[in-house]
């Protein structure tokens, strides 16, 4: 080790419990410099690629391709997750420089005419080098990888392509930090007992946290934060305080000034229109669907459109019984936006006698997560230990050793649940290290999965439990059912390994997993009451269970609504004007007035930070296709815990990442490929 490396060794060289990262020596300072001699040590690893007089073969190529760079992935392990989950000011800097720097990187190697070529000759005698089924699966994955990379261009393009992505990357940082700054700029802070007509004692209680971290002990702030801004919609009797929380809610981005992301958009839209072209594609859509099991964009639209058409539908019967129940309270105003959850749970209190207060103290954050393990382990045969003296990037963060039923060690797993004004919103799964089996230069082979989950429950005053609402515990089990796609990989290769499979197939596992936290045995079990320890009473539980797919054309509008404008930026290419053409799209399908976008354009974190799910957005109700039809598996055999069709989910879906073809797979798990019928039962769109 040189004496430059050794300088960042606590951010390089991972040696705390069971090989995580010592977060507790890792300095903000160091990070520059590590990711100065992380990069230059990965070129020098793909030139000695490139340069190998040896004729090129599988093991020389892309073996070698596999474990390059491992120094460098944890250095953008541990910064990227800094970045989104516990920022400041001289992180968010370094981010919007080395996002571009990162971009030049890798579009450098992406363009190295040498090393392609080295590919290009394996994929050309593939036929020919016996390769496994996982093996092949590689090759494909860095040649089209290559390709999609400019490899095959003139070199004039290549270096307008190089700079385009380093442009990209670098508005893509900018669009979130804007987010970020809107979000933990804006509060409203409530003093009078009149302003807290309505909301019950749980909200209180985060909006009095919230307050007091923004220094103002004894009042009570309404933030932007979804756990605190959803429920105070959902509960405020007050409409011109609703109505003035939401407007900040659904302006984020789009406040003017050097937060806007509107003219970030515009950019946005004009580069990568203009890669999709450079690397011949139509459009951008085409571009980012060619590797999905969609495909096209009309396959995406047809999918989008049947459901759209019946949400619609759905909606504007939900709208009529809200507008009835307003009448009702002698009011005569129309069913605004900032209306709507307000009065929808007025409306759920009464076709099913319960209302989201009355169920939040059976759903206590502590005990959701021990429903969450203990159904992993029921399902796939792993238990989780806690580990308490293990210190963390945050105090709030808690580690887990996750074991088989032998008791070997497969996985580390990190939980972040609580909201704070340094976390980016959102929830969400990373990795700082994914599972492979390949021999590495330290001299160890393979790597244990370190996975972490990022959420933002609000955080309780001291002493007391975090309460979850329904939606909550279900966005726990999704990112946990991510989690466990990590966790329980099974690969030779990293480049395969767990959520390494296409985006329009990453969320199956994920949304799958959700189905377990309503089966009966696990509420009985788990909904407990925070008091009192008991049990979610039957009455109370068949209610919940009733309404599962109550407001689904709400939530199916807010969606789809989303989706849809998504496809169609990414179809259209260059706009002038991003927020006008959004006007134009929901007018075009007659996008009810009472509802809005779930994620509108400016704050659109899924598509404009980053582009991961650029043109993707999709993808969730594609996933949730396969979702609906794989626990409908389970169903039939009148079984939630079927320990044969567990089995088969793991050895198909959870074990074996991208190296076996999406479609491939879910067949080998169901025998068939579904229709979106059983999703469309599922939301409540059709009856079965």
């Amino acid at each position: 080790m040189t004496s430059t490396t050794a300088q960042y060794s606590a951010i390089t060289d991972w040696n705390g419990t069971n090989g995580l990262p010592r977060f507790d020596a890792v300095r903000d300072e160091d990070f520059a410099g590590a990711f100065e001699t992380a990069l230059a040590a990965h070129d020098a690893e793909i030139d000695a690629i490139a340069d190998n007089a040896e004729a090129p073969s599988f093991a020389n190529t892309i073996v070698a391709l596999e474990v390059a760079g491992d120094v460098l992935s944890r250095v953008s392990a541990l910064f990227w997750n800094k970045a989104g989950a516990h920022t400041n000011p001289d992180i968010q800097a370094l981010e919007r420089d080395i996002a571009p720097k990162m971009s030049r990187h890798y579009s450098k190697i992406g363009m190295n005419e040498a090393l392609f070529k080295r590919i290009d000759t394996l994929w050309e005698k593939r036929d020919e080098l016996a390769l496994t089924g996982e093996e092949l699966r590689v090759l494909e994955r860095h040649w089209k990888g290559f390709v999609r990379a400019g490899a095959k261009l003139a070199k004039d393009h290549q270096e307008r392509l190089a700079a385009i992505n380093e442009e990209l990357a670098g508005l893509g940082a900018k669009f979130g930090q804007n987010v970020l700054a809107d979000e933990k700029s804006w509060k409203l802070l409530l003093t009078e007992e009149d302003e807290l007509a309505g909301i019950p004692d749980f909200l209180k209680d985060s909006m009095a946290g919230a307050a007091r971290e923004h220094g103002e002990d004894g009042k009570f702030a309404v933030t932007l934060s979804r756990s605190i801004i959803e429920p105070f919609l959902t509960f405020s009797e007050r409409r011109d305080l609703r109505e003035q929380a939401f407007k900040a809610w659904v302006a984020r981005g789009e406040n003017g000034g050097e937060t806007d992301n509107r003219e970030t958009v515009k950019r946005t839209l004009e580069l990568r229109d203009e890669k999709a072209k450079l690397l011949g594609y139509v459009n951008f859509a085409s571009y980012k669907l060619d590797n999905t099991m969609a495909k096209t964009p009309d396959a995406v639209n047809a999918l989008l459109t049947q459901v759209w058409e019946k949400a619609v539908e759905c909606a504007g019967e939900e709208e009529t019984e809200l507008a009835a129940v307003i009448r009702d309270e002698g009011k005569n105003h129309d069913v605004m936006p900032w209306d709507w959850r307000h009065y929808a749970e007025k409306l759920r209190a009464k076709k099913f006698s319960f209302s989201e207060a009355e169920l939040k103290p059976y759903l206590q954050l502590e005990k959701i997560i021990e429903a969450c393990l203990d159904v992993a382990q029921r399902l796939f045969g792993i238990r989780a230990v806690e580990l308490k003296d293990v210190t963390a990037y945050h105090p709030d963060v808690r580690t887990f050793e996750i074991r088989n039923e032998p008791g070997d060690l497969v996985a580390m797993f990190l939980g972040d649940f609580f909201a704070r004004p340094s976390k980016r919103s959102g929830a969400w799964m990373s990795a700082f290290q994914s599972q492979h089996k390949l021999p590495l230069k330290n001299g160890t082979v393979g790597e244990l999965p370190i996975i972490y989950n990022v959420c933002n429950f609000a955080k309780p005053s001291q002493g007391k439990p975090a309460l979850l609402s329904l939606d909550d515990a279900r966005t726990l089990f999704h990112e946990f059912g991510h989690a466990l796609h990590g966790m329980l990989s099974n690969v030779t290769y990293p480049s395969v390994s767990g959520t390494g499979v296409s985006r329009d197939f990453v969320e199956l596992p994920s949304q799958l997993y959700e189905h377990w936290l309503t089966v009966p045995e696990i509420l009985e079990k788990y909904a407990l009451h925070y008091e009192t320890g008991a049990p979610m009473p039957k009455a109370l539980l068949d209610k919940v269970l009733a309404a599962q797919t109550f407001n689904a054309g709400f939530n199916t509008v807010e969606f789809t609504s989303s989706a849809l404008v998504d496809m169609a930026f990414h179809t259209r290419g260059t706009v002038d004007d991003p927020m006008a053409v959004q006007t134009e799209i929901l007018a075009s399908l007659n996008m009810p007035k009472s509802i809005v976008m779930r994620h509108a354009t400016p704050h659109f974190q899924h598509v404009f930070s980053g582009d991961g799910y650029s043109a993707g957005y999709y993808s969730y109700m594609w996933s949730e296709v396969l979702d609906a039809d794989a626990f409908a598996a389970f169903e039939e055999t009148g079984d939630p815990f079927n320990a044969e069709m567990a089995r088969k989910l793991k050895d198909n879906i959870y074990a074996v990442g991208g190296s076996i073809d999406a479609e491939e797979t879910y067949q080998a798990f169901r025998g068939k490929m579904p229709s979106p019928d059983a999703m469309l039962q599922k939301r409540g769109l059709v009856t079965g």
